[in-house]
């Protein structure tokens, strides 16, 4: 008894090292606490005098297991996170973008769109959209529509962003622009200003209508300027739609094929009429929104009154009549060069 008195009094001075070894590497549960107090508790009892029944081995440090608990959270952090990016750590964007009212499914979007983006110029571009009156989910939609966005260089977005101020684009206009078209930060200036040029001397419509027409009409900055004017001068011309009419309905937006099949089934049918000088036709046209808003289902329905069979073979005799018409203009034009040159000769 001496001898094994002895010897549990041996592990007992071994055993707290080991409790403590086990302390670093788990983290301090109720469940944890438990076991080791149970534990203690059997030592003491052992190097009393008592019986080592149900003594649990305590096996060296390196058989010891990282709680799966705190293993989970380590599987949970992102990836390749660098907190020290750009002199800005992750936690101070965090905070940045909550003072700007960003919840953290706008965050956990913002990060995710470019991860390995530089955290300070992610600020500087999302505060320019802010200074601008955009609300953070348009900002979020725009940044994941264009992600280049993020690689614009603060400079260029300050100077982008007084140039849209001074089209009229500045706060609280700013939001569908960049719902429709959110290359406006990217693209050329000179892609702007020759939009711009056709809407004022081109289709001779005033500078707050140009305006509006940008805010209304965002898409019209990705169009060809002369494929803008002729889709203006089928409106205005062919349509008899005056500038103020085009500008609130949004005709500009939409496509000049979806413009000219619509219309145009409508005036075989007698149901539009382009109207005289005077701005008068013998039968009441439909409203512009009916035309054009709806979905073509409605459109048949409603306005043309007629089936989709009938405007599915429409669409494919306008489409013969047009290549005809485009074929016919090539040759024209050939034999007008042909004369040209014999006249020379």
């Amino acid at each position: 008894m001496l001898a094994l008195g002895r010897r549990v009094l041996d592990w007992h001075h071994v055993f707290p090292l080991t409790l403590i070894g086990l302390a670093k590497w788990t983290p301090v549960l109720g469940e944890q606490k438990r076991k080791a107090v149970a534990l203690s508790c059997k030592l003491t009892t052992a190097s009393q005098g008592g019986r080592l029944k149900g003594l649990s081995f305590v096996g060296p440090k390196n058989c010891v297991r990282v709680p799966t608990c705190r293993t989970h959270l380590v599987q949970k952090l992102p990836e390749k996170v660098d907190l020290e990016q750009g002199s800005l750590g992750l936690e101070m964007v965090i905070s940045s973008l909550h003072d700007m009212g960003f919840t953290d499914a706008h965050i956990n979007e913002l990060l995710s769109i470019q991860p390995d983006a530089n955290h300070r110029q992610l600020l500087d571009i999302i505060s320019e959209f802010i200074l601008l009156g955009v609300n953070p989910e348009p900002v979020c939609v725009a940044l994941k529509r264009c992600p280049q966005l993020l690689k614009l260089p603060k400079a260029q977005m300050k100077k982008r962003s007084s140039y849209l101020r001074k089209l009229g684009l500045g706060e609280g206009k700013l939001k569908k622009v960049l719902y429709g078209c959110p290359e406006i930060f990217t693209m050329h200036r000179r892609v702007i200003d020759g939009v711009v040029q056709v809407l004022k001397e081109k289709c001779l419509f005033p500078v707050q209508q140009v305006t509006e027409i940008l805010y209304r009409c965002p898409s019209v900055l990705r169009e060809c300027p002369n494929e803008l004017e002729y889709k203006f001068q089928y409106a205005y011309f062919r349509m008899g739609i005056k500038h103020l009419d085009i500008v609130k309905t949004e005709f500009l937006q939409y496509s000049i094929s979806k413009i000219k099949q619509r219309h145009i089934f409508l005036e075989r049918l007698g149901r539009y009429q382009t109207p005289d000088k005077k701005g008068q036709t013998q039968i009441a046209n439909p409203f512009l929104k009916d035309i054009l808003r709806v979905s073509e289902a409605e459109f048949l329905a409603r306005t043309a009154c007629s089936t989709a069979e009938e405007f599915e073979v429409f669409k494919k005799l306008l489409t013969r009549e047009e290549q005809e018409e485009s074929e016919s203009g090539t040759s024209d034009e050939e034999e007008e060069g042909e004369e040209e040159d014999t006249e020379l000769l």
